[in-house]
């Protein structure tokens, strides 16, 4: 592909308040780590959100502001060309991110005590929202087959019964372990649901993020008795590096739901959306499908020198392939370390911050996330430093 946006460029990040590269102290690592952990990219947003986000700070004027309806045309476009998603743009939430909405739906859709499920390893974020708001963590651990991960269904459906579960948050793809579901997995997870009475809270930032042929199928697709019994969360951030900005774009088809949702914002005083938040949200969605083409296309080539890093110089390690997103699962279990140990040499010896995998439950220790959403050479850095681990 010829390519029309420069990703090798190092956009320096130190002394910009970044989270990734400025706060190391304050999250016990030493100075002078390589990070490649926490899921935002190190490559600028699209030039059509700078742009747009530059003409709203020349206006000058940041008072309250809604979406419109180019901003509900945007959404619907976007879905529709996209992911196949004949979307009502209108039972969109706004929200001030996608973490924030699942607390929010875990407060208004369950009470306290109440079990939710997860699928571990996956996004530390889920435990602990279920946990600090009062409801009871139920896991149905992911099975590694050695190759790539998979669901035991049967586990699922026993862990429903015997716990009482009111919820399941379903990460769609997969974050760690980097799985695009098939419409059969889907499709049988949320038969299970609905026989149980189950809402699905279907967690799909990572859904602009696949690779290899696979296709993300959004879960409020497979049929209108399931898009009345899930919430689909969106957003920008991921696909276009639009974290800080705080939108996210929450579907819920069913009315009921989305009404107590939106009473729960209400309750906790959320009522208009950041401006820039919804600039670059339109803009992204309008003008930023050629950049996050040529985007997945460079991801692929990083993801291609890590492959071949693994196979030429580091043959200990594997790395879990990946159907989607940016955030590689990486087997470190050949080395024989414990997680102490692997994490120690991860610092001390490679300078490298990675996620550990036991962050994302026990199903993880023995892994390490790798973000490679960062130009080919601080990727190239990365794994000379990674042969230091020996």
């Amino acid at each position: 592909m010829n390519m029309k946006y420069d990703f090798d460029q190092i956009i320096p990040r130190h002394h910009t308040n970044s989270l990734k590269y400025d706060f190391a102290k304050e999250r016990g690592k030493p100075d002078g780590l390589l990070p490649m952990w926490v899921a935002d990219m190190d490559i600028q947003a699209p030039p059509a959100v700078r742009e747009a986000l530059a003409e709203k700070a020349a206006h000058g004027i940041f008072g309250y502001s809604e979406p419109d309806k180019n901003y509900y045309e945007a959404l619907e476009t976007w879905f529709g060309t996209r992911h196949k998603w004949m979307v009502d743009p209108y039972t969109a939430v706004l929200a001030p991110g996608v973490v924030y909405a699942i607390c929010t739906l875990i407060r208004c859709l369950t009470q306290c005590g109440d079990s939710v499920l997860i699928q571990e390893p996956v996004y530390y974020c889920f435990r602990e929202s279920i946990r600090d708001n009062g409801r009871k963590v139920v896991v149905n651990e992911l099975r590694f087959d050695g190759r790539q991960y998979h669901i035991d269904f049967e586990d699922f459906e026993r862990k429903i019964i015997e716990n009482k579960v009111r919820l399941f948050i379903l990460c769609s793809p997969h974050n760690p372990v980097g799985r695009v579901w098939k419409r059969e997995e889907l499709e049988r997870l949320a038969e299970i649901c609905l026989r149980h009475g189950v809402f699905v809270v279907a967690d799909e930032i990572h859904e602009d993020f696949v690779y290899h042929g696979n296709t993300h199928l959004v879960f409020a697709t497979l049929s209108q008795e399931v898009a009345n019994n899930c919430a689909v969360c969106t957003s920008t951030s991921k696909s276009f590096n639009l974290a800080a900005l705080q939108n996210a774009n929450i579907f819920i088809a069913n009315q009921q739901a989305r009404r107590a949702f939106k009473q729960e914002l209400e309750s906790e005083g959320v009522s208009q959306a950041n401006i820039m938040g919804l600039v670059a949200c339109q803009a992204a969605y309008q003008y930023g499908a050629e950049w996050l083409d040529q985007l997945i296309d460079y991801l692929s080539g990083n993801i291609e020198l890590m492959r071949e890093t693994f196979c030429t110089r580091l043959p200990e390690l594997q790395l879990v392939e990946p159907e989607g997103t940016y955030l590689p699962w990486v087997n470190f279990s050949k080395l024989g370390l414990s997680v102490s140990e692997l994490d120690s040499r991860i610092v001390e010896r490679a300078k490298l911050w990675l996620d550990s995998g036991v962050i994302f439950g026990a199903g993880g220790a023995g892994f390490q996330r790798f973000n490679i959403a960062v130009p080919r050479e601080t990727l190239r850095q990365a794994l000379k430093q990674l042969e230091n681990i020996r």
